[in-house]
């Protein structure tokens, strides 16, 4: 993997984790509304497992910020 992608997974790990907290969810609320297990939505905190692009979106558009910002290309949420 280049190192681009590398930061991209590291920094996206980080903003969903950050998201939920900020939110105030669980891993399992959260699992819930992706219809996803909790233990494969901890994987995708925690860097484990690639988080699918449908997924992705999904997340971006709940937690109303863009693709960008969530996969780290930009510090702007809109």
């Amino acid at each position: 993997m280049s190192f681009d992608i590398v930061a991209s997974v590291m920094t996206m790990k980080l903003r969903i984790r950050d998201l939920r907290e900020d939110a105030d969810l669980t891993q399992e609320q959260i699992a819930g509304m992706i219809h996803c297990d909790q233990s494969l939505y901890s994987k995708y905190e925690r860097g484990e497992r690639a988080l699918p692009l449908d997924l992705a979106i999904q997340l971006a558009d709940f937690y109303r910020v863009s693709l960008d910002y969530l996969v780290g290309r930009s510090n702007k949420k809109k």
